[in-house]
């Protein structure tokens, strides 16, 4: 349980001092004592599936008028939980990545070096709406060997709060402090700044949430950040395209959950296939509950379309509504994309294997994919077991951030008794 005290500040340096100490429990635990209390928080969000339910409803019931995405990004059921319970079971079935080996070389006079991973530290966690990276961060920390801070949003802090105990649980069932995973005890905003504030005390800040969540966590930082713009994700038809994989692959890159970071907002499609193709792929979308923003030739086409401007193709939907443009080829596609994307995830499909690896190799994003969803882009469907985010900076990590990301290293030299001359 959380026993912080009121003041913001003095709250988030008590929470920091607590999972230091507790780094140095975790960088001494074997593997499989992480695991255990892993498996054991498994099973506890089994055995309180009815309280975290009830805890979420509140939620929900405390927030009215919300939209379908943001309702379905805060909703938990059962299927839920129980997807949350498996992936800390992944979590625990995966490799421990701390102290492994990346690098060794010797030196002409001797000298043996190791490159060896490490944990981070302390991870200062803010996300928004989704209760579920409660759970997801806290295992791949805990994994890792760091401690985490979680600050939810107000939306979901009853539901994080209920995960929370769970995490709690296992961990003091296993013989590990409970301070290695915390969570704010309110919503308040000066928990946040606090935390943005505490070089020393917080190793890494991580965002999770809508741009202005992260535009305040960069503009205000004083604590690394790994942090990822919008997932404003592009889906890229070529002429070489099979019709009915197309067709396939868009509506679940934009229908599946539209919520998500992944979800393509924008469809690009090359002119010489639109005519035969765009109708079918609008009808889909359509059928699905879809709306459209178009340009002229895509209108052209398909009569209509309510006409597209720049601000709807630099817009993140997450919600049922697709940017269309026909393009002239790969080139005109990546044009388009270093234009207005966010260097999230791309997808391109085609039979045409030279294009495939020209637009594989033109994008700057994170993730690049050939013929798949860009919804693929996903810790567990990385073979992560749960994410702590999508990073789409330049450094450290980049895409879905899993147990080796949260990892970085330190290097062990062993001599014979070298002196430098």
């Amino acid at each position: 349980m959380n026993t912080m005290p009121p003041d913001p500040t003095q709250a988030l340096e008590q929470a920091a001092r607590a999972a230091r100490a507790a780094t140095i429990a975790l960088a001494g635990a074997p593997s499989a004592v992480k695991d255990q209390a892993l498996l054991l928080a498994a099973a506890a969000l089994r055995e309180h599936q009815a309280q975290i339910i009830a805890a979420n409803a509140e939620d929900i019931a405390a927030a009215p008028g919300l939209s379908p995405a943001f309702r379905d990004r805060l909703l938990l059921n059962a299927a839920r939980i129980e997807a949350m319970a498996k992936g800390l079971e992944e979590v625990a079935a995966l490799p421990d990545p701390v102290g492994r080996v990346l690098a060794e070389w010797q030196r002409p006079n001797g000298l043996r070096l190791q490159r060896v991973a490490q944990p981070l530290g302390v991870i200062g966690m803010i996300f928004e709406s989704r209760p579920n990276v409660t759970a997801d961060a806290a295992a791949l920390c805990l994994k890792s060997g760091n401690a985490v801070i979680l600050r939810g949003g107000s939306e979901s802090l009853r539901s994080a709060t209920a995960i929370h105990a769970c995490m709690a649980q296992g961990l003091k069932l296993a013989g590990l402090p409970e301070a290695a995973v915390q969570v704010a005890p309110s919503a308040d905003r000066a928990f946040v700044g606090a935390m943005l504030r505490a070089s020393g005390l917080i190793d890494l800040i991580v965002p999770r949430g809508g741009k202005g969540l992260v535009t305040r966590v960069l503009e205000e930082a004083r604590v690394p950040v790994l942090a990822h713009a919008e997932g404003l994700c592009h889906t890229y038809i070529h002429a070489g395209a099979d019709h009915a994989m197309a067709r396939a692959v868009l509506a679940n890159a934009k229908m599946r959950r539209t919520g998500v970071c992944g979800a393509t907002e924008t469809l690009l499609i090359d002119a010489a296939i639109a005519p035969a193709l765009l109708p079918a792929l609008i009808a889909d979308l359509r059928a699905l509950g879809c709306d459209f923003r178009a340009d002229e030739a895509a209108s052209a086409i398909v009569p209509g379309l309510i006409a597209a401007t720049d601000e709807d193709y630099g817009t993140e939907w997450l919600d049922a509504i697709l940017s269309v443009k026909v393009v002239a080829g790969v080139d005109e596609a990546l044009a388009h994309i270093r234009r207005f994307g966010s260097e999230h995830t791309e997808a391109i499909i085609t039979e045409d294997a030279a294009a495939a690896q020209q637009f594989l190799d033109g994008i700057a994003s994170a993730v690049g994919l050939w013929n798949a969803s860009t919804q693929f882009c996903d810790g567990s469907e990385f073979g992560f077991g749960a994410e702590i985010g999508i990073a789409t900076g330049r450094l450290h990590a980049r895409g879905p951030v899993g147990l080796e990301q949260l990892c970085t290293y330190r290097y062990k030299i062993f001599g014979t008794g070298q002196v430098r001359p």
